[in-house]
Formats: structure tokens, C-alpha cells, sequence
């Protein structure tokens, strides 16, 4: 390896360890005050709190590697402004276009060792830390999972604990299904079996219900159930798809199909994940070709602030995208990829005349 290209590589790699490093202490400091917020009054170790703030950090920074990597670029560059290193390289015959072909080997590279080893890194603690926690949430009596079996709901109200399997979900009905009530001590009341039930709100009207107890049966065409769940709360089973590592993103999505339950969110998610080295190689040529558009400019300070200002509202301009695509307004795929066509677009105008700056 050429010794112009291991200097670059350092140099692109020790900026961005050091905007990492202060990234990630900012998003510790704040999960930090999150938890305490959260822990207000509930006594707990302190020990305990400090190890979910760090559990938790990793998966929030996924969501800031954009910014990151535009940063990280524009120090790469002050650091050769500052040091007059750039001029000595095109007085050498190293042209702009080769540093940033450089800066994107690197960049694509670190890219795709933080979406396929990170990402699973990042999602596991996260999924650590919701387990953690949940022992500490008001909600940590009721749950709901989907498996290749169906869904499964465990509910309790009214000091009863509802144990329920449903094979597919239609729109706001559960089809095929079976359900057993316990007592507190978890000894069977009854079990009931219906083809249909009605979940919009928590009152669910359970359609032909076939009524076991101990050894007699019955029957009712309509039988109310009180739960805590509804169609809603049910949609939203799996909003933290940041504690899913890549293959159980992919097992969520076919337990999701065999249920005939919605895999839109899903899917944006792989999206995302897949399309995630393409989105920081384009951040970082953008960042590029912006510090060659405005070297001449003293102020460093200024320049970060440009390049934080631009790439908050890129990563914006994505999120409405994404929300588009989540609502189904806009395909999914084109939700994910048009905001990078239009920085390819952008990025190749400005590489047009990149040699000449």
C-alpha cells in the first residue's frame, strides 16, 4: 500500500473514532438523564441505571452515523487545511478525485463493518436492556410475541390471566383461535375456542365461542372479553425494531407473513439496513465535496456548524421519506432510495468540477 493512501486512511480513521467518541458520550449523558427521569421514584442501584444508559447508547447512535460520517469528513479535511497537507498533495500530482476515491474505499468499508457487525453488536444489548427494564414498566404483566405458531397474547385483568393463540390476524379480527382463563394461582376457569373475534377496542366480541369448563361445554354466539389489548396496541407489538439483530428481523417477517399480519415496518427496517453503507459513502462524498467548495473559510467552527446543519437536515428530509414509506403513501423501496438518488445527484455535480478547486 502506497504511503499517501495509508496516511489518508489513518488520518479519515482517527477523525471519525474521535466525532465517535464524543457522539456516544453525549448520547450516554442523555440516555443517563433519561433513566434517571424515568427511575425518578423507584428505588434502584445506581450500578444498574449506569448499565442501561450503556446499553442503551449503542442502538441510538445507529440512528446518527449519518452525521458522524459528515462530520468525521469535514475534520478529515481541516486536519490537511490546517496542515497545508492538501496543497503538498496536488503539488504532487494527487488530484481531489483520488483523495475522494480514497476516503470512499475507507468509508464504504467501515460502512458495511457497522451495518452487518455494529448493528448486530448494538441490537443485542438493546434487546438486553428492554429486558432489563421491562421488569421495572407498569406493562411487564401483559405480553405479546409473534411466532411461527401465531400471535400469542398473555394479558391479566381483573385478577384473571388470559393465555391466548391465534393463527392469523384479518383486518380487526383474529382468526382461528383458542384461549384459556386462569385464576391467580394459575389453575384453569375455562377455555374457549372461536373461529373469529373482533379486536378493535379492548372489549373483544368473540364470534360462536365454545365455552370449556372443567367437563362440561357450551355455547354463545357473542361472548364479550375484557383485555388490555386492541387492534392498535397489537400493531404495535414490535415498534422497537432496533433490539432485532439481521436474522430476527428476518424471522419477525415471516412470523409476521404466516400470520397475514403487516410486514411494512419490517421491511423498512432490512431497507434500511441493507441500503445503510450505500447512505454513509454518499454522506461522506457530500461532506467532501462541500469542505473543497468552502476551504477558503477560517473559521473551523463555522464549517462544522455548516456540515451539522446539513446533514441534520438530510437525515430529516430521510425520516419524512421513511414515514411516507411506513404509511404505505409511498412504495418502500422508492421511500428508502429517492432521498439517495437525490444526494447522488448532487454529490455528482460537485465532483463534476472537484479537481479544479
Amino acid at each position: 500500500m502506497k504511503t499517501y493512501i495509508k496516511f489518508l486512511t489513518y488520518t479519515f480513521i482517527k477523525s471519525f473514532f474521535y466525532v465517535f467518541l464524543i457522539i456516544i458520550s453525549l448520547i450516554f449523558i442523555i440516555s443517563l438523564m433519561s433513566e434517571l427521569e424515568f427511575f425518578r421514584e423507584t428505588k434502584i442501584d445506581t450500578n444498574l441505571i449506569l448499565l442501561l444508559s450503556l446499553l442503551n447508547s449503542p442502538a441510538t447512535i445507529m440512528e446518527i452515523f449519518p452525521i458522524i460520517f459528515f462530520v468525521a469528513t469535514q475534520l478529515f479535511f481541516i486536519t490537511l487545511f490546517n496542515n497545508n497537507e492538501l496543497e503538498i498533495f496536488k503539488y504532487s500530482g494527487l488530484k481531489n478525485s483520488k483523495i475522494i476515491t480514497i476516503l470512499s474505499m475507507v468509508s464504504i468499508v467501515t460502512s458495511i463493518l457497522i451495518a452487518f457487525l455494529f448493528y448486530n453488536f448494538a441490537s443485542n444489548l438493546k434487546s438486553f436492556y428492554l429486558e432489563l427494564k421491562s421488569q421495572y414498566t407498569s406493562d411487564n404483566k401483559y405480553l405479546a410475541v409473534i411466532t411461527k405458531n401465531g400471535l400469542w397474547i398473555k394479558d391479566k385483568i381483573d385478577n384473571k390471566i388470559l393465555l391466548i393463540n391465534s393463527n392469523k390476524i384479518n383486518q380487526t379480527y383474529l382468526i382461528k383461535n383458542f384461549i384459556t382463563e386462569f385464576n391467580d394461582n394459575y389453575d384453569v376457569i375455562r377455555n374457549i375456542q372461536s373461529d373469529k373475534i373482533e379486536i378493535s377496542d379492548k372489549e373483544w366480541l368473540i364470534y360462536d365461542a365454545k365455552i370449556f369448563k372443567k367437563n362440561d361445554s357450551s355455547f354463545e354466539k357473542i361472548l364479550k372479553l375484557q383485555t388490555n389489548f386492541n387492534y392498535k396496541k397489537i400493531q404495535s407489538l414490535y415498534s422497537n425494531l432496533s433490539s432485532l439483530n439481521i436474522s430476527g428481523l428476518f424471522e419477525l417477517r415471516n412470523n409476521y407473513k404466516n400470520l397475514n399480519y403487516s410486514v411494512t415496518d419490517v421491511d423498512l427496517q432490512i431497507y434500511k439496513l441493507i441500503l445503510l453503507p450505500l447512505y454513509l459513502l454518499l454522506m461522506t462524498i457530500f461532506s467532501a465535496t462541500t469542505m473543497f467548495r468552502i476551504k477558503k473559510i477560517d473559521s473551523s467552527t463555522f464549517k462544522i456548524t455548516l456540515g451539522i446543519f446539513f446533514s441534520v437536515i438530510i437525515y430529516y428530509i430521510n425520516n419524512f421519506f421513511y414515514t411516507l414509506g411506513s404509511t404505505e403513501k409511498l412504495p418502500l423501496l422508492l421511500s428508502v432510495s429517492l432521498p439517495m438518488l437525490i444526494l447522488t445527484f448532487i454529490s455528482g455535480l460537485s465532483l463534476k468540477s472537484i479537481n479544479e478547486k
